[in-house]
């Protein structure tokens, strides 16, 4: 792994947008938005796929845009909730094959060619482990290894097909695409934007970011990367501008039981929390989707694996927080990144 150093120290911050498991938040400063009046700044904050979204389009067609985006957000929320008996996820889990919309297709679909491409890191029929561990109902539980070895028996991406709209599981599969929907929808929403004409958007779902083009002063978004051991705090800055950075972390989402901590990211060939050597991962991408669904596995890979998949790939670029607190990022970002202490860039 060829790394170089890099002293990067962390400015004032106009626009800080949380990223990661919890609520995500856009603070204003005093940043000046001298090409666009704030009479044309439209928000909307929605709750679905259990988190608070918070949306921001600027321009005369801001309102009629977030408008649209709402309805998407309602309807793929709908369509993807696993424990909805109206769901097409339901469907597909409860028959073992379902014709679906081309949405939830276009992002099953999606989500196995990334359960491809790492190896498996990142499955979308984890959903038996994740039931078993109780992460999906919150009644925590500390399985068995019997326990794990029957639910991991069930739990293969690729017992999961697609078929023009058609979606089949095999061998006791059940789909969950939790690790990213919201990724999809994000990226569904700046389409939104796009199509009803506006340049400058920052959706925020729950703590998936993307944005379409700068601010509307030229600048670029601000986005904060959370400090996973301070969650009022962060561990450095992001500018971008149509992209979208998502965070994962196992300090997001966990439960203590006899004086050991559990955290949500399960790796799919233990069944366990994964044990990385990592503290969070953000993938910065174009595609929200991407973005969503790499963020978990490169948690899972851990940092060698991870950036030797980063080398191997395009369309990404990451920022890893280890274990030991030490912050390296792919050198795509050594302009985009601004952080609290010292880098390190993976060339």
């Amino acid at each position: 792994m060829r790394i170089t150093a890099r002293v990067i120290s962390l400015l004032s911050i106009l626009f800080l947008v949380a990223c990661g498991g919890g609520d995500g938040n856009v603070e204003d400063g005093n940043a000046k938005e001298s090409n666009v009046s704030s009479d044309y700044i439209a928000e909307k904050t929605v709750f679905a796929m259990d988190t608070v979204m918070s949306l921001r389009a600027y321009g005369p067609n801001g309102e009629k845009a977030l408008e649209s985006a709402e309805s998407e957000i309602l309807l793929l929320d709908q369509k993807l909730r696993r424990g909805s008996e109206s769901s097409e996820i339901y469907a597909v889990n409860a028959k073992g094959s379902a014709e679906v919309s081309e949405d939830t297709a276009e992002l099953i679909s999606a989500a196995l060619d990334i359960g491809e491409s790492t190896g498996g890191a990142f499955d979308i029929s984890i959903a038996p482990v994740m039931d078993l561990w109780g992460f999906y109902t919150g009644e925590f539980y500390v399985p068995s290894e019997a326990e794990l070895s029957d639910s991991l028996a069930k739990v293969d991406y690729r017992n999961v097909s697609v078929n023009g709209k058609t979606v089949s599981v095999t061998n006791g599969a059940q789909i969950d695409l939790g690790g990213i929907a919201k990724g999809y929808l994000s990226s569904q929403i700046i389409d939104i934007m796009k199509k009803n004409g506006v340049a400058s958007s920052i959706v925020s779902l729950g703590g998936n970011i993307q944005t379409l083009g700068t601010k509307p002063d030229g600048s670029s978004w601000k986005v904060g990367i959370q400090d996973p051991d301070n969650l009022d705090g962060y561990i450095g800055v992001l500018s971008i501008s149509d992209m979208a950075a998502v965070t994962s972390g196992g300090y997001q989402r966990f439960f203590e039981q006899d004086g050991a901590v559990y955290h949500h990211i399960i790796d799919p060939v233990g069944g366990s929390p994964a044990h990385s050597g990592l503290k969070s991962v953000t993938v910065v991408s174009a595609d929200g989707t991407l973005a969503d669904g790499l963020s978990t596995a490169l948690y899972v890979m851990g940092l060698n694996k991870g950036t030797e998949y980063w080398r191997s790939h395009d369309g990404f670029d990451v920022v890893f927080v280890t274990d030991d607190n030490k912050i390296l990022i792919t050198k795509g970002l050594a302009d985009m990144f601004e952080g609290r202490s010292e880098a390190l860039i993976i060339e």
